[in-house]
């Protein structure tokens, strides 16, 4: 939601931010979120790294059009993640979340300057650490069957409802022991992690998995003991037939920052 009470016009640039580094450095030739090189905006000790993005596609009212458009969207974020992918290879980031944008580059110094002690406190916490993703999903038949009990009678009819009720059974146990472990999973990283996140499952459109998604994790692990996440994670993937593990990483601190606004930024 806008800040400001100037008329936002559609000609232009804003200032796109993509994160905020302790570095005066940026990527050399790196390009931003509309393909401009990006740049470095410094105050209080801090770096933001931005890229101009003009007022035609990025204006408060552009911007909220082109979020309800997934093709766009999803080239923003894609455009976006490359730069902190590239700033989290040499350091320590706080991402921006997608579509946060600045009048100009005042504005953008001044949010460093007031939020000078949550982003240093936020960058010493995560040096030298980086995200890693679980991803779980169903692997059915991985639990025991239940049964048709045998016998019974009452015809060709009552035997399908039997097998019905059998079949349902199965798949509630099957989801049961599943979700008990996605929770054991997940306890036994979060110990290994110096923090965890269990997002919500993603939907099989989404996922474009087969199966559903029981576990959606993230976990914040010191450079140091990589290995040995991964390591666990094999061991866990072996011990639970019932689960499909997917692990994924590094990946900069996204789940380990402040959480968002529900809306974009444009100030």
């Amino acid at each position: 939601m806008t800040t400001t009470s100037d008329p936002i016009r559609d000609t232009g640039t804003a200032v796109w931010l993509h994160g905020v580094v302790t570095g005066t450095a940026t990527p050399a030739g790196l390009p931003g979120i509309a393909g401009t090189p990006v740049r470095a905006v410094a105050a209080a000790g801090l770096v933001a790294v931005v890229s101009d993005a003009p007022l035609s596609e990025y204006g408060e009212a552009a911007l909220r059009r082109n979020l309800e458009d997934l093709a766009w969207l999803e080239r923003a974020a894609r455009a976006h993640h490359a730069v902190v992918d590239a700033l989290s290879r040499s350091g320590a980031v706080v991402p921006a979340r997608l579509a946060t944008v600045h009048r100009d580059d005042d504005r953008v110094a001044r949010v460093l300057v007031e939020r000078h002690d949550e982003l240093a406190g936020t960058l010493a916490r995560l040096a030298g650490r980086a995200e890693w993703g679980i991803k779980g999903y169903v692997v059915p038949g991985a639990t025991p069957r239940v049964e048709e009990p045998a016998g019974g009678g009452g015809g060709a009819g009552a035997a399908y409802l039997r097998r019905r009720k059998a079949q349902l059974t199965a798949r509630e146990e099957g989801q049961r022991v599943a979700a008990d472990g996605a929770a054991a999973v997940h306890a036994a990283l979060a110990g290994y992690a110096v923090a965890a996140r269990r997002h919500a499952p993603q939907d099989r459109r989404l996922s474009g998995a087969p199966t559903a998604m029981v576990l959606n994790g993230a976990y914040l692990v010191d450079r140091d003991r990589w290995d040995g996440f991964a390591g666990l994670a094999r061991e866990l993937a072996e011990g639970h037939p019932e689960l499909r593990l997917e692990l994924t990483g590094p990946w900069p601190p996204y789940s380990f920052v402040a959480e968002p606004e529900a809306e974009p930024t444009w100030a």
